[in-house]
């Protein structure tokens, strides 16, 4: 462990240092551009029957991107406290028997739209607790998606887990259906900070589960890690920062809790007065920034680590990293198809988004619709400022000339009042602007997401929606 006392007051990158200064300064609360517009601006009166022309124009098109395919598994046998993830907590195993023929009739409805074009480059299975469902139901799962998809031979297939519903026969048998990325959610190794969220497991069952992905060959294992949950301390925390050190795995995601027990029931669980304050969460931050990057780890962007072999870190150095609703990721632009309660979609200029409830999923099926709640058709300036921000938040170098010649607009008359506001990052060094050239500085990647929020034209429009801070 670190002497934390004399390096509190910055982060050190290779030949760069952030001063806790300029944290604090631009330490902003703002969307996590995922997507642009984000989720809290989508329409609900964007149905099944404004979806399926996307589908169709694609369909009869021959110059697609290829696709990316999510499942949302919402089951989990216990409820962790600091969730706020579209969830059902239960223990009747025969609920998701049914829930997995169910997503098979989203598919079969869904396919025969997308025309013969199916080539598919990732998949990714997110919850809830996808390892919840039984070897059975996973290979159901995955036979019905192979019938109606074509996995390119380097596809990416990746899996959320939880460490305590897994073992050795588990990882092997999804290795064998095709996965070869894995997560795991770790969040807190300190036993009093998993009793106050209700999720017990320890160092070494995480380590058992790591230990067998890599056994197996898996080519990537990420960890999640928490910061802000209830009982944690920076000398705790600092334990378990040590413990994912000693897990190496290949990348980290480092996530900022955003306490919001009024949107998320299960945080109601969580005592007030057991939250870390503002400073304590501050100094988390730094350490554990500062500790990860000793390691030897290459900070992406926002709150993912990777180590430098990692494709996570060859596609930011090659300049071909991208972002979608599942984070940083090296596929180049796909359309993204959902399946499931709250799954979300990217198809052309548009986004859907599936209802909520497992109940009116069911009911929608069964009447033979899509079971689209909300959705979102991009204007072309939409489309533009959502480019602008994705270089941004993938640190590449924003070229006015590729703007201008992609979208027949004059990029610093078109973007004036966003370029004056884009001053104060300027001059802290966060960016560099030199000959209609806008290039993020290694310690600008801490602040892509204030970058990105000067050029969001929604940020000015009311919404329900409370975002997480910056740090």
């Amino acid at each position: 462990m670190v002497d934390t006392t004399e390096t509190q007051n910055s982060i050190s990158f290779p030949d760069i240092e952030i001063s806790e200064e300029l944290v604090r300064r631009f330490d902003i609360s703002g969307p996590r551009y995922t997507s642009y517009p984000t989720a809290d601006r989508f329409d609900y009166t964007f149905k099944e029957e404004r979806f399926l022309p996307y589908l169709q124009e694609r369909a009869q098109r021959d110059d697609n991107p290829p696709l990316s395919v999510y499942f949302h598994l919402p089951f989990c046998r216990s409820l962790c406290y600091f969730c706020a993830c579209n969830k059902i907590i239960t223990q009747d195993y025969s609920r998701s028997a049914q829930y997995v023929r169910y997503v098979h009739k989203e598919m079969e409805l869904l396919a025969p739209h997308l025309g013969k074009d199916r080539r598919t480059v990732q998949l990714h299975l997110g919850g809830g607790t996808p390892t919840f469902m039984s070897n059975d139901e996973l290979a159901m799962l995955m036979d019905a998606t192979r019938s109606h998809f074509d996995f390119t031979p380097d596809a990416e297939l990746g899996v959320e887990i939880d460490p305590r519903t897994v073992n050795e026969d588990t990882l092997s048998f999804l290795a064998g259906l095709g996965f070869n990325r894995c997560s795991f959610g770790v969040q807190d190794f300190d036993p009093a900070v998993q009793a106050a969220v209700n999720r017990i497991q320890p160092l070494e069952m995480v380590e058992r589960a790591v230990k067998a992905s890599r056994d197996t060959g898996y080519e990537s294992v990420n960890a999640d890690l928490i910061y802000g949950l209830p009982k944690q301390t920076l000398s705790s925390f600092e334990r378990t920062i040590d413990g994912i050190i000693r897990l190496s795995p290949d990348r980290i995601a480092l996530y900022n809790y955003a306490h919001l027990p009024a949107r998320f029931k299960a945080q109601r669980m969580v005592k007030p007065e057991d939250l870390p304050s503002a400073e304590t969460r501050l100094q988390i931050f730094l350490l554990s920034t500062r500790r990860l990057l000793e390691a030897g780890y290459v900070y992406i962007g926002l709150d993912h680590f990777a180590k430098p072999n990692d494709e996570l870190n060859l596609a930011r150095q090659d300049k071909s990293l991208h972002r979608n609703f599942q984070g940083y990721t090296t596929r180049a632009e796909c359309d993204l198809i959902g399946f499931g309660v709250s799954a979300i979609g990217k198809v052309g200029r548009s986004y859907n988004g599936n209802v909520r409830t497992v109940n009116a999923y069911y009911e929608a099926l069964d009447a033979g619709r899509l079971p689209v709640e909300r959705g979102y058709d991009l204007s072309t300036d939409d489309v533009l400022r959502r480019d602008v921000i994705m270089i941004l938040m993938c640190s590449m170098p924003l070229r006015f000339a590729d703007i201008n010649q992609k979208y027949g607009i004059d990029f610093e008359q078109y973007f004036a009042s966003e370029l004056e506001r884009l001053r104060p990052y300027e001059e802290v060094g966060f960016m560099e602007r030199k000959d209609g050239v806008i290039t993020v500085t290694p310690k600008g990647r801490l602040f892509v997401r204030a970058l990105g929020m000067v050029f969001d034209k929604y940020l000015s429009q009311p919404t329900v929606s409370t975002y997480s801070r910056l740090i």
